[in-house]
Formats: structure tokens, C-alpha cells, sequence
């Protein structure tokens, strides 16, 4: 996160998802991971507790995924293993890997701009996540916003892409 961030603030989702989508974008442009990023605020927070981007190729860890070290930031800063009360905004719709990490940290809401068809549309596999995927974090009390700003995530995926990015 830019040190101008540190003090911004994000008082809408579209801000939110905004600086997910420019995390993933600084992260391709610094060739220091994949084309992903997330944030994890309070709900109704203005200042994110804690962000992550892609860091698979930079840790040489598969589950490094900009959800995962967002939601393990925020808990390192939280001192809690439960994001009760929090929501997570994330560049892309997250995997499988993912989804399962946000039940299991308690999140509340998940907001996430690029849809599955876009990432997979630049050669990654999302895993198994089905429509059922949806029902059941949604009957587990986790609100889905799909979509937010599609068009801009959609763009960062397609400039990794563009530059060569690795596909893992």
C-alpha cells in the first residue's frame, strides 16, 4: 500500500474495491506477483485494517494469494482469528482456496470486482466453485457483491497478461 493510502479513505465500495484493483495493478507494474489484490475493512470502516497482493511466485507459497495474506495481516493486526465484523474487497472473484479461507476467518461480506470468467480467461484455474459454492456461504451468513468495477479489475488481469506474466 502506498503511503498516501495510509492516511486516505475509502468510504464507499468502490473505493474499496478501487484499492484492491490498484494494488493488483502496482503489484503486475512492480513484477512482484500475480495480478491480485485485496483489503480487509471493518464493515462501515473508512481505513483498511490490512491488505495483500498476490505473493505466490515472490514467497514461493501456493496459498500466498492476495485474500489469504490480507486475511492473515488483518488478523496479526486484530490479534483475533475471527474477522467477525469485517468484510474483505478483493481485484478478482476469489478461488476456491479462497472462499474457503473467508468462511473459515468469519467474514461477513465479500466484494470482488473481475468474475471467474476473466481470470480464467488469462489461463488460471479458479478451482471447484459452483453456483452451490455461492448458496453455501451465503447460507453461512457471508453477503456476496460480484462484478464491482469488472471492467477496471478485468483490465489489471489483462495487462499481466499482456506482459507476460506467469500463469501457476
Amino acid at each position: 500500500m502506498s503511503a498516501d493510502s495510509n492516511a486516505a479513505e475509502f468510504a464507499t465500495d468502490e473505493d474499496k474495491v478501487r484499492l484492491a484493483i490498484d494494488l493488483a495493478r502496482e503489484n503486475v507494474l512492480r513484477n512482484t506477483g500475480g495480478p491480485f489484490g485485496a483489503a480487509v475493512f471493518a464493515v462501515a470502516g473508512v481505513r483498511p485494517i490490512a491488505v495483500g497482493t498476490n505473493a505466490v511466485l515472490r514467497l514461493h507459497n501456493s496459498v500466498a494469494h492476495a485474500e489469504t495474506v490480507a486475511i492473515t495481516a488483518a488478523e496479526a493486526a486484530l490479534r483475533n482469528e475471527s474477522l467477525d465484523g469485517h468484510e474483505l474487497f478483493a481485484s478478482a472473484e476469489p478461488c476456491a482456496m479462497c472462499l474457503g479461507a473467508i468462511l473459515a476467518a468469519g467474514l461477513e461480506r465479500v466484494v470482488f470486482g473481475a468474475l471467474r470468467e476473466d481470470v480464467e480467461a488469462i489461463g488460471f484455474d479458479e478451482g471447484p466453485v459452483f453456483a452451490q459454492s455461492y448458496e453455501y456461504v451465503s447460507e453461512r451468513g457471508v453477503a456476496i457483491v460480484r462484478g464491482l468495477l469488472r471492467d477496471e479489475a478485468a483490465a489489471v488481469l489483462q495487462l499481466y497478461a499482456q506482459r507476460g506474466g506467469p500463469v501457476y
